[in-house]
């Protein structure tokens, strides 16, 4: 099972995303990711959060869904 801990969360009003680093423990090792969503500025941010955690997980284990 992966932890996942999102760092720096913010809006980049230029690409239209939110964006965020993304920490994944797994087996005692960390692993970080630069990871993104697009959406709205007006997203809600429980939604944001979901959407960070989903896309880390997808790319710790892509086939993942």
């Amino acid at each position: 099972m992966s932890q996942i801990s999102l760092v720096n969360v913010h809006y980049n009003a230029q690409d239209r995303a939110f964006v965020a680093r993304a920490d994944v423990t797994r087996n005692g090792k960390t692993l970080r990711y630069p990871c993104a969503v697009f959406g709205p500025a007006s997203l809600d941010p429980q939604q944001v959060t979901a959407r960070l955690h989903a896309r880390a997980l997808r790319m710790v284990n892509p086939s993942c869904h």
